[in-house]
């Protein structure tokens, strides 16, 4: 059997902060634990999407829709709301950059909307740089240049292509020239930018979210598909030597991808540069039950390859990831081998809707959830491991079941306590979070040492509104299992139709699950797509011009195997 792959790494990382004494190493667990907000129309729902990150005077600011203002944060784990009288914030899709020592803000808008600026983030202090702009745009995107030339990527629709101007510094951000087109659709090549959950849909999709990075003399053009309420939205992207192209399609798309798991999407989103010079992709997620625009966020690493290959890493993307406070080269540094324990594990409750039963509670699906059948004090849910396992972190994402409140209240925040067992008779507290003032719909508590348990509890103090509801209780550590098989074979059938490819392989009783790792060369499987439960998945996300090659990697609470080889499917 290969041994455990890309965790070891990071666990070297992990296991030497303890043995010195130290305090753990910082994680974080997407989605991004942020306080959405509830929007301003019915039905009531939280939302933030298209966000546009920047790193300014060493922090950082996040500009995402409907958020009734903007985040800060100085080490991309806790954040701030700063509100704000002045920006437009009910535009979908703000876009920011920095220009010197000031920001640039804008939102969709139409003609003659307006842009901002401001020396001062934390307060409210925005001047207008200009209310005649003149370009009617939806997803705007301001890129400065290397040269202190600055350009405007616009564009959101399923008809026409996406766009791009240079704007006038000196002359109140007036476009010079006339813009030019950047991306076309082509659904019958590129099975990412098809419509649907699984790319299964025949409809156009909406070309929108352009973003741009520049890399070593290169401009990396990304752009948002096939739509923000499905869970295959993605980034896609294409590459120039010049600012206003012509763009060539990159070898590795979509750039940005994660069609499964619990926190599915990663389209709409800003790729920035953190304060150790470590890239990273913050991506829409979708949940869209509510409402197509029920919506979270999550972070992703970036990396370069040596050819100059741009890749999100979307791996285990909503596992606990590793905060760095250095440079890193490569995946295995961020990821601290703690996997998933909950899955489908047996659920206890207080009680329970008839609609949100309690087993929708570790299912790992953000867009299913149990509820009880009310919001009283002393309402619980229970997740029962099977067997004491050693504990690193526990993530409680709650829903809104049946809330009414639109736009901020005064008390936004869940009150609780965490406890656990390891005989569901004697029981110890996590944290208690009776008092609790601070909104965290996904709260992810990282242990300060591993605990032994077996069953988990949360038990509802007080919520917002609504009843008590949880999406999923997820605990994550290290589970004393047999390793699941390595997947040394299998099967690989491509379609007629090129974008399309069908996986099988043997059942592993032993296996939680498989991660799919594809690309269009063999030594860059940058793609991932994880699944739970089955051993067979078809993908419909391919680029039909090209080759590709697959590896399958076994997975469960004692750990990743690396898949037995390299497949080739042309």
């Amino acid at each position: 059997m290969k041994s455990i792959f890309f965790i070891l790494g990071a666990m070297v990382v992990f296991s030497n902060t303890h043995a010195q004494g130290k305090t753990p190493a910082t994680t974080i667990c997407n989605p991004v634990n942020l306080s959405y907000r509830f929007c301003l129309d019915t039905p009531s729902r939280r939302e933030a999407a298209d966000p546009s990150m920047i790193l300014f005077k060493g922090e950082y600011y996040l500009f995402a829709s409907k958020s009734g203002g903007y985040f800060h944060s100085t080490d991309l784990v806790k954040w701030d709301l700063i509100k704000s009288n002045i920006l437009p914030l009910e535009d979908y899709a703000p876009t920011a950059v920095v220009v010197d020592d000031e920001i640039y803000f804008n939102a969709s808008g139409n003609a003659s909307h307006k842009i901002y600026k401001t020396k001062d983030p934390k307060t409210d202090s925005w001047e207008l740089v200009t209310d005649k702009f003149p370009i009617s745009t939806t997803d705007p995107m301001l890129f400065l240049d290397d040269d202190h030339r600055l350009y405007y990527y616009y564009g959101c629709s399923d008809k026409e292509p996406l766009h791009a101007v240079e704007l006038d510094l000196h002359n109140n951000l007036q476009p010079i020239g006339k813009a030019v087109n950047t991306i076309y659709a082509n659904t019958a090549k590129y099975g990412w930018e098809r419509p649907g959950d699984y790319n299964d849909g025949t409809a156009a999709p909406w070309m929108e979210g352009s973003w741009m990075n520049k890399y070593n003399g290169k401009y990396y053009l990304q752009y948002a598909c096939p739509g923000t309420q499905f869970k295959s939205y993605a980034d896609g992207l294409y590459v120039s030597d010049k600012p206003l192209g012509p763009f060539v399609l990159s070898k590795n798309n979509p750039f940005a991808y994660k069609p499964e798991g619990f926190a599915t999407g990663a389209g709409h989103g800003s790729t920035f540069k953190d304060k150790y010079g470590n890239y990273w992709h913050i991506g829409t997620v979708t949940i869209s039950v509510k409402h197509m625009f029920e919506r979270r966020l999550s972070l992703f690493p970036v990396f370069f390859d040596k050819d100059g290959e741009m890749t999100a890493y979307t791996g285990f993307g909503d596992y606990p990831m590793l905060v760095p406070s250095k440079k890193i080269t490569k995946p295995a540094e961020l990821f601290p081998g703690w996997m998933l324990l909950s899955y489908n594990k047996k659920v206890t409750t207080s009680s329970s809707l008839n609609d949100h039963q309690p087993q929708a509670a570790t299912d790992e699906d953000i867009r299913t959830w149990w509820s009880a059948a009310t919001n009283s004090k002393g309402e619980f849910i229970t997740v029962d491991l099977g067997s004491v396992e050693t504990a690193q972190a526990i993530q409680i994402n709650f829903a809104e079941q049946n809330t009414s409140i639109l736009g901020r209240t005064e008390n936004m925040a869940y009150q609780y306590n965490l406890e656990y067992s390891a005989d569901n008779k004697n029981w110890k507290t996590i944290v208690d979070k009776s008092q609790n003032n601070a909104d965290a719909p996904h709260d992810y508590i990282q242990l300060q040492s591993p605990l032994q348990l077996r069953y988990v509890r949360l038990t509802n103090i007080q919520v917002p509104s609504g009843k008590f509801a949880v999406s999923d209780l997820r605990v994550f550590g290290k589970a004393n299992v047999k390793a699941a098989k390595e997947v040394i074979s299998f099967n690989i059938e491509r379609d007629k139709d090129r974008a399309i490819v069908r996986l099988t392989w043997n059942k592993d009783v032993n296996a939680t699950g498989h991660n799919i790792r594809f690309g269009t060369d063999k030594n860059k499987l940058y793609e991932n797509y994880i699944v739970y439960g089955k051993n067979e998945i078809i993908i419909r996300s391919l680029n039909a011009d090209l080759p590709y090659y697959f590896s399958i990697d076994a997975f469960n609470e004692a750990g990743v195997v690396s898949g037995g080889g390299v497949k080739e499917v042309r």
